[in-house]
């Protein structure tokens, strides 16, 4: 199984690409984690927010890996805790799919990335920095196989 996140977005900071890292490095070949980009599209006064965030979702769903279950995360979505996390993951590995994971930029998901998830998921009803959902979706996936892994990372 492996695990990729989509985002839009470029030009993460340093401590981003330090901490998301780290995780990577842990999780290891038992559960690659991929995060891949997308630049924003260029704003301008001439078109809607909608015609950006359309365009966004267009190239998101062209990098989806094909076998991939596929998430969006919204601020609606269904809030998870860590051990359902973890289930998902499990569940996921046992049906031999891959796990995709969508984060929109600035103004959101398209409509077309929302139709074409296999779920909503919500990291948090609060609004969180796109820099930061990188660095928690890391954690919390590493996080989750170490739950799997009976390691003592995570303590209830």
């Amino acid at each position: 199984m492996k695990i990729d996140v989509l985002s839009v977005g470029t030009k993460m900071p340093a401590w981003v690409q330090q901490a998301t890292g780290e995780y990577i490095k842990r999780l290891g070949r038992e559960l690659p984690l991929r995060f891949s980009e997308i630049p924003l599209v260029k704003r301008s006064k001439s078109q809607s927010i909608k015609t950006y965030v359309d365009k966004e979702g267009q190239q998101l769903l062209a990098k989806v890996p094909s076998n991939s279950y596929v998430v969006a995360l919204e601020v609606t979505g269904k809030v998870l805790d860590t051990p359902q996390l973890a289930s998902q993951i499990e569940k996921l590995n046992f049906e031999a799919l891959d796990l995709c994971l969508l984060v929109g930029g600035p103004d959101g998901l398209s409509a077309a990335c929302r139709d074409k998830a296999d779920a909503l998921w919500s990291l948090s009803a609060l609004t969180l920095p796109h820099p930061l959902v990188r660095v928690i979706l890391a954690e919390q996936i590493y996080r989750a196989h170490s739950i799997l892994k009976g390691h003592p990372y995570h303590r209830e």
